[in-house]
């Protein structure tokens, strides 16, 4: 269950091999030149609705412009995401149009961390230290694989759009 790393403490996000929802290796670093959003998401959880509505319209605004959304399942918090990783991607393709990479399921905190969560964790502290406090929390990674900013649960991804065009370059205000 979860993501596995070819770099536990590596220097970007780009060092790691996760699973995709079908349970095959992806190598992050195909990623590279990318803006990347990374969020942990759920389906039953009451910032689900607002969040994944955002994060598509994101997600249309700025794909065609070196930006990427990377949704990480995780049913850490009071089970709100009790679903397959089949079921978890067809709820969020077909309800709310997410056309970006839905991974498999993973632990964002304890001892089984997924080594990719334990990169971003360990590059921006939050509000609980290194701990993810609840889902949708969201790490802006730059497109050489750093972590420029960690927003919590209630920061809606709109919200966040002139840190991701500072990071693509350049405005694009559309």
């Amino acid at each position: 269950m979860g993501a596995a790393g070819s770099a536990l403490n590596g220097s970007s996000i780009h060092e790691f091999t996760v699973k995709d929802g079908n349970g095959r290796d992806a190598d992050l670093g195909i990623y590279k030149g990318k803006v990347l959003l990374v969020v942990n998401v759920a389906s039953k959880c009451g910032f689900t609705n607002s969040n994944y509505t955002q994060l598509t319209e994101l997600y249309n605004r700025y794909k065609g412009k070196d930006f990427e959304i990377l949704a990480f399942p995780c049913n850490q918090f009071l089970g709100q995401e009790p679903w397959d990783d089949q079921k978890i991607k067809e709820f969020a393709c077909t309800r709310f149009k997410a056309d970006y990479p839905i991974f498999q399921k993973v632990k964002v905190n304890g001892p089984a961390t997924a080594p990719v969560y334990r990169f971003l964790k360990a590059s921006k502290p939050g509000f609980c230290g290194k701990r993810i406090k609840w889902n949708f929390t969201k790490f802006l990674v730059d497109k050489n694989g750093k972590v420029i900013g960690r927003y919590g649960t209630s920061t809606p991804p709109l919200s966040i759009e002139k840190d991701i065009e500072k990071a693509l370059g350049s405005q694009h205000n559309e």
